[in-house]
């Protein structure tokens, strides 16, 4: 359950990695076999190994006691398109894997990714081919294992096995309903977590409210504050607007496709939406809004960036949606020199009130 690769040591215990690392951000430009870096501890881009075989690199040996069996390591995976599994029916655009040791091991990470049909569960590494003429981001933290409910609060499973949408009383939940592909955390683990196991079980229905934030911490003496924020279908807002503008308390840069029907509102200045538009370099790699699926933004107040699973488009305002968010100074100053540099950005004013 590691998050990163550098100072990894001959100990491969998910203790030993969750211990040394706690974050890494890969994002692979499109037409790239490799991809550009984030690691914990670096303040810059580091060069990413062959994205289409398992390297021991970060993301690797995060994936690797997923795409094969480890006693160590269980996991839920989810995905709206899940590997093998065509025409699945959900409103969701979440893909993750969320993994724990069961023993008495205080190791977890957290995967949050863009890429359809991945990982396969324990039947080993395959990159889809496909996708590697697209832009990707994805995300690990490493995080303790009683960060693990918490996230469980903010996704909504659908179960694949039968496809429907399950939804709770917990008043932190996010609808983001995410489906499940695969689940083998044992129910010793299941039951010291309520809220994972409402989710997974079925147990309740859902009320209001509609949407919640919840607050991580990765594994580290100082933790990564992490902020999710997650919305149902029923609460009928825009994401970036009605939420994400509001939180962050700040006008926001975001690189993702644009529909251009979501209306303007001019009421107040500094709580604005820029549109980054294409071409971007992602540290020499070129990426554009045709081909990237991505979905990122960063803030002009304080060093906010987030990573959301759904478009700029107005059809999201009627879907689940969710964001992760991480406030970290290196993180932030990256991605938005991808942001500012060489790019023109479209200005649309959001009132806070809206």
């Amino acid at each position: 359950m590691v998050c990163d690769y550098y100072n990894y040591t001959a100990d491969h215990s998910a203790y030993a990695q969750s211990k040394a690392f706690f974050r890494a951000i890969l994002y692979k430009a499109p037409a790239q076999n490799t991809g550009k870096a984030l690691i914990v501890g670096g303040a810059n881009w580091q060069v990413y190994p062959a994205i289409t075989g398992l390297v021991d690199h970060s993301f690797g040996r995060a994936i690797e006691h997923v795409v094969s069996f480890n006693a160590n390591n269980k996991f839920i995976a989810y995905s709206n398109v899940p590997p093998d599994l065509p025409k699945v029916k959900t409103k969701s655009n979440s893909k993750g894997v969320l993994m724990m040791d069961p023993g008495a091991t205080d190791a977890a990470a957290w995967i949050v990714h863009t890429v359809p049909g991945f990982p396969k569960a324990l039947r080993g590494y395959v990159f889809p081919p496909a996708e590697i003429q697209k832009g990707h981001l994805l995300i690990c933290l490493t995080i303790k294992e009683s960060q693990i409910d918490p996230i469980g609060k903010v996704i909504c499973i659908i179960k694949s096995e039968q496809i429907f949408h399950l939804k709770t009383t917990s008043k932190t939940l996010r609808i983001a309903t995410p489906l499940i592909y695969h689940s083998d955390i044992p129910d010793t683990q299941m039951n010291s977590r309520p809220n994972l196991k409402k989710l997974v079980d079925g147990e309740s229905r859902f009320v209001p409210p509609l949407t919640v934030s919840q607050e991580i911490s990765t594994e580290s003496a100082q933790g990564l504050k992490v902020t999710i924020y997650s919305k149902g279908e029923k609460s009928r807002y825009e994401m970036y607007k009605r939420i994400l503008v509001k939180q962050l308390k700040s006008t926001i840069k975001v690189w993702t496709t644009r529909d251009n029907i979501l209306k303007s509102d001019c009421r107040k200045v500094g709580r604005n939406i820029k549109l980054i538009t294409s071409p971007i370099s992602v540290n020499g790699d070129a990426s554009t809004l045709e081909n990237d699926v991505s979905q990122w933004l960063v803030s002009e107040a304080g060093n906010k960036f987030c990573a959301i699973d759904k478009p700029y488009h107005k059809s999201q305002a009627i879907e689940p949606a969710m964001a992760v968010c991480i406030d970290d100074t290196t993180i932030f100053t990256r991605f938005n020199e991808i942001a500012t540099v060489g790019t023109f950005l479209q200005f649309i004013l959001v009132s806070s009130s809206s």
